[in-house]
């Protein structure tokens, strides 16, 4: 039970690398579907002329992609787990402190500035709804029409990847149940993504682009608390990793 099984934590990895690779690649893989009739009903029963709209497609949304957000924690965390089949343990105590310490930084000002892009957009849905006849056509236009069946197909792909990620992750060593942060952050990953599906199916369909932002806008807030936990976590490893550096070279040289 205490021998840690290479192969389940390399699939472990594998399988969270596709899953965020799915995420990544949720901006390229939704939307883009022709949305022109759809468009065209709705500006009926708002009771104006649209002409040709030919050109509206359906939107990507950011809830998905920022779902990346929160995963790149748990990415980094199985990275370091991996890291460690390779280096040395006393090299992999130094590294780990330093690069967490980095990453973490470089991850809070990515969530942050992706916050406020999903903020100020967020204000822009809501501005141009409540804007009648023309600002909702507008809205419409641009984000009335989100494919909630496509974006269902890739959460549904993420999810399974995500429980094969933690199922393996047991498999490959139990006593990583014991580890409550880690725990902790297996269940945010499965919940953040549960709970998208939930929001894509809340509200109807000319609403699900307002709740997939807000749903982003708290992708990007858990991402910045995860972020601060790695970074308040690895200053304890730096310093331990200083402290050992000093202590070598206080030993006195025995050829001197």
């Amino acid at each position: 039970m205490g021998a840690l099984r290479k192969p389940f934590l390399l699939l472990a990895m594998l399988a969270l690398v596709l899953a965020v690779g799915v995420e990544l690649g949720a901006g390229l893989l939704l939307g883009g579907g022709d949305a022109g009739a759809a468009l065209t009903d709705s500006a009926g029963d708002l009771g104006v002329e649209v002409g040709d709209v030919s050109g509206v497609g359906e939107p990507s949304g950011r809830g998905t992609g920022y779902l990346v957000l929160v995963d790149a924690a748990a990415l980094w965390t199985t990275g370091l787990f991996c890291l460690g089949l390779v280096l040395p343990e006393r090299i992999h105590g130094r590294v780990q402190g330093v690069a967490t310490l980095i990453f973490s930084i470089v991850l809070v000002i990515v969530a942050f500035v992706a916050l406020i892009v999903a903020f100020v957009e967020l204000m822009v849905m809501v501005s141009l709804f409540l804007a009648p006849p023309f600002g909702t056509l507008a809205y419409l236009a641009l984000w009335g029409f989100f494919p909630v069946g496509d974006a269902a197909v890739l959460l549904g792909l993420v999810l399974l990847l995500k429980l094969a990620w933690a199922g393996l992750l047991v498999l490959a060593q139990p006593k990583f149940l014991q580890n409550k942060g880690l725990v902790l952050l297996i269940l945010t990953s499965l919940l953040c993504t549960v709970l998208l599906e939930f929001l894509h199916n809340l509200v109807p369909v000319i609403l699900v682009s307002i709740l997939d932002d807000l749903g982003a806008l708290l992708f990007a807030i858990i991402g910045i608390v995860w972020a601060l936990v790695l970074l308040i976590g690895a200053i304890p490893a730096i310093v331990k990793a200083l402290r050992a550096t000093a202590a070598l070279r206080a030993e006195p040289d025995p050829d001197r």
